[in-house]
């Protein structure tokens, strides 16, 4: 059976986040470091797959106990989830044929951007299928959601094992549009829609207090509050969630925080570096 592992569940700058002078990020040790969000599976035929490319790789890789991988998916092409993609190259690893996964607005955006081109010159990387991608008992399926797409447009994955079927969904507007977009009118019918049985949710900021100056329109996605506020106290039927993607200012980066604690009571749970799970 495959073995995911959690690599990492920050937001796409990290923890702590570049220039970032606020108490959540100032004397940090190295228990309190967090890199962006990724997963790696490896499947029960030695297959390595690695999902996001994060400018934290190589910490990752430790993580997850492998010098290379086969096979890498990349749901958007935002900061935080491409721009490890050049560590593969000639300068730092010097990989040759990982099979990429993405869409094919992805695609033309590698070919299009220099950097990222060479690294399909130099046979780094050779595009793979999509969205449906099966080997190992194990298959991965892209499903498409609504989020900013500037570069690209953006997808959620589904990776179904012979145990169980995870859900990694990290990035999305809002859940008005993304259940719209699913013919769903609720997070529990999305789920069972696509037959999750865990699901790593999108938790970039608890409240949009978090913002401070900012407008929530300028980086769009739904609270912790309002996804805790839908989905109310879990269910034995309910699939497991674990919220991820948390921006440096999120206060479930602290266990002991109340926030924390009020993810824990409602029966949900907080991602943590280095979980793994058989599926």
């Amino acid at each position: 059976m495959a073995v995911v592992t959690v690599l990492g569940i920050a937001q796409d700058g990290g923890r702590p986040q570049p220039g970032c002078v606020r108490l959540c990020c100032r004397d940090l040790n190295s228990e309190d470091i967090r890199s962006p969000v990724s997963l790696g599976i490896k499947t029960d035929e030695g297959k390595t797959i690695l999902f996001e490319a994060t400018r934290d790789l190589g910490r990752q890789l430790r993580i997850f106990g492998v010098s290379e991988i086969d096979h890498l998916f990349i749901t958007h092409a935002h900061l935080g989830h491409v721009d490890g993609m050049g560590l593969f190259g000639r300068e730092t690893m010097s990989s040759q044929n990982i099979q990429l996964h993405c869409s094919p607005s992805m695609q033309n955006l590698i070919r299009s951007t220099p950097a990222w081109n060479q690294l399909l010159q130099q046979g780094v990387f050779k595009f793979g299928t999509f969205p449906r991608i099966e080997f190992d008992n194990l298959i991965v399926e892209f499903i498409p959601v609504p989020h900013r797409a500037e570069l690209s447009d953006v997808h959620a994955l589904i990776l179904r094992g012979k145990r169980k079927s995870v859900l990694f969904m990290t990035d999305h507007d809002s859940w008005d549009e993304t259940l719209a977009a699913h013919d769903c009118s609720s997070i529990r019918e999305f789920l069972k829609k696509f037959e999750v049985d865990l699901a790593f949710l999108d938790a970039t900021f608890w409240s949009g207090d978090e913002l401070m100056k900012r407008d929530m329109k300028e980086v769009p996605h739904p609270t912790v509050q309002e996804s805790l506020a839908r989905l109310g106290v879990r269910q034995d039927s309910d699939p497991e969630i674990y919220f991820t993607h948390l921006n440096h200012t999120n206060p479930l980066h602290n266990e002991a925080s109340q926030e924390h604690q009020t993810v824990i009571e409602a029966g949900w749970k907080v991602a943590r570096e280095a979980q793994k799970f058989t599926i």
